[in-house]
């Protein structure tokens, strides 16, 4: 899935330590957020999409300490 902001792939990251977690513009967090839950994956969103400096809103998806970010980049590079 492509990041309608920067039109690069969504990717999956795993430097937190609460479990990986996706960046994503605001505008796109439900739509990704549907596809992970269709799909059987646990998340949630803190709830607001910020903008700093004039940027885009970004927003957060967590996947928890469980998430398997490996099966969850594979699920976005499926879909674009």
């Amino acid at each position: 899935m492509t990041d309608a902001t920067t039109k690069k792939p969504l990717r999956v990251s795993v430097d937190g330590t609460a479990g990986p977690y996706i960046l994503v513009p605001g505008e796109q967090l439900a739509e990704v957020e549907r596809l992970l839950r269709s799909h059987g994956v646990r998340c949630w969103t803190d709830g607001n999409a910020i903008s700093l400096n004039d940027a885009p809103a970004v927003g957060v998806i967590n996947l928890g300490r469980r998430g398997n970010a490996v099966a969850v980049q594979s699920l976005l590079d499926a879909h674009p």
